[in-house]
C-alpha cells in the first residue's frame, strides 16, 4: 500500500544521459507513492527525458533551456523549489552524487524541512516512512524518520534496483524562470580535465588499488587489469595523496560511493572509509598479503598473498581465456 501520493525524484544527467541513481530511485519511490514525478532540468535533455519516463517513472518534467545547461547549485535548487511548490509532493529523492549532495540540503533548506543523507534502505510503517542512513563510515546504521514535508532524501547509488518491467510514463515541457537574485554564483569558465570522464559511479567493473601496491610504477598493474576487464580505477586515499593517480579515482566516504558488478580490491586493507564505499558492489574480490586485513570481510573471494606476485598471473591467466574465446 502506498504511504505517499506523490513522490518528486530529481534525476540528473551527465552527458544528456540519466545517471543510474537516478533511474535506481524510481523504484522505491514507485513502492511508496501512487504517483511518481521525476524532474530533468539542463540544457538538451529531452531525450534523458524520455529514458527515465521508460525507466517506470508516471510523469517527467522536463526543464530544458539553454540556461540549465551548465550545472548551477542556485538555479537548479530554485527550479526544483518551484516544482515542489507546484506538484507538493509528499518526498522528494536526489541522487547522492557530487552534484545531489550539494542539491537536496539547498533544497531542504528553502523548504524549511528535514534532509536524510546517504539513504540506503527505505520501508513504510504505520503510515511513516523510514530512512535508513550509514554514520561513523558506515559502522553504524540509523533509522530516521522526517516529520515535516515535503521529505528531502539522497539515495545512495547501487543502493536500489531499478523498476523491472516498468510502464512508459508522460513527458511534460514546463518552463521555470529564476529570479537573477537568487544566482549568487555564476559559472564565467569551465575548464574539463580527461581524468574527469572517469565515471566511478556508473562502472560495472572497477580495480582498486592501495597503499599495498607500493609505487607508483606498481600501481600500473592496476591499471593493466581494469583495461583488461573493460573497467575502470580505482583507489583509496593513501596511493592518491602518494601521487601515484589523480583525485578523481578516489573511491571511499571522501570519494566517490560505488556499486559495480565485480569490485577488485589491491593492497587494500580495508580502512572503514573505504569500505563504506563500496559495500553494495556485487562481488568484490580482494588481494592483500595481510590474511587479518579488514577488506576480507567483506570479500566474496579473499587471496592472501603478494599483490605484486598475485596480480602479473592474474593478468596473463586472464589474458590466454580472452584469446582462446
Amino acid at each position: 500500500m502506498a504511504e505517499c501520493k506523490n513522490i518528486m525524484v530529481y534525476v540528473e544527467t551527465a552527458e544528456g544521459n540519466p545517471v543510474k541513481v537516478g533511474l535506481e530511485m524510481l523504484s522505491p519511490a514507485k513502492k511508496l507513492a501512487d504517483k511518481v514525478t521525476a524532474v530533468v532540468i539542463g540544457g538538451g535533455v529531452a531525450d534523458a527525458a524520455k529514458e527515465v519516463a521508460k525507466a517506470g517513472a508516471d510523469q517527467v518534467i522536463c526543464v530544458d533551456s539553454e540556461d540549465y545547461k551548465e550545472f548551477n547549485l542556485d538555479a537548479y535548487a530554485q527550479v526544483l523549489v518551484e516544482l515542489v511548490k507546484e506538484e507538493n509532493p509528499e518526498a522528494v529523492f536526489v541522487g547522492g552524487t557530487q552534484d545531489g549532495k550539494d542539491i537536496a540540503p539547498v533544497v531542504a533548506a528553502k523548504c524549511n524541512t528535514g534532509c536524510a543523507s546517504d539513504v540506503l534502505d527505505i520501508k513504510a510503517e504505520d503510515g511513516e516512512v523510514i530512512y535508513t542512513c550509514p554514520l561513523y563510515g558506515g559502522t553504524v546504521l540509523e533509522d530516521v524518520k522526517i516529520k515535516t514535508t515535503p521529505q528531502i532524501a539522497t539515495l545512495r547509488s547501487g543502493a536500489f534496483q531499478k523498476v523491472e518491467d516498468p510502464t512508459e510514463g508522460e513527458v511534460v515541457a514546463k518552463e521555470v524562470k529564476v529570479a537573477d537574485d537568487v544566482i549568487k554564483a555564476k559559472i564565467t569558465e569551465s575548464v574539463k580535465e580527461i581524468a574527469e570522464t572517469i565515471n566511478l559511479e556508473e562502472a560495472e567493473v572497477i580495480v582498486s588499488g592501495g597503499r599495498g601496491m607500493g609505487s607508483k610504477e606498481n600501481f600500473a598493474l592496476v591499471d593493466d587489469l581494469a583495461k583488461l576487464l573493460g573497467g575502470v580505477v580505482g583507489a583509496t586515499r593513501p596511493a592518491i595523496e602518494d601521487g601515484w593517480v589523480s583525485k578523481i579515482h578516489q573511491v571511499g566516504q571522501s570519494g566517490k560511493i560505488v556499486a559495480p558488478k565485480l569490485y577488485i580490491a589491491c593492497g587494500i586493507s580495508g580502512a572503514t572509509q573505504h569500505v563504506s564505499g563500496i559495500m553494495n558492489s556485487g562481488y568484490i574480490v580482494a588481494i592483500n598479503k595481510d590474511e587479518d586485513a579488514p577488506i576480507f570481510d567483506v570479500a566474496n573471494v579473499g587471496i592472501v598473498g603478494d599483490v605484486m606476485k598475485v596480480l602479473p598471473v592474474m593478468i596473463e591467466e586472464i589474458k590466454k581465456i580472452k584469446d582462446a574465446q
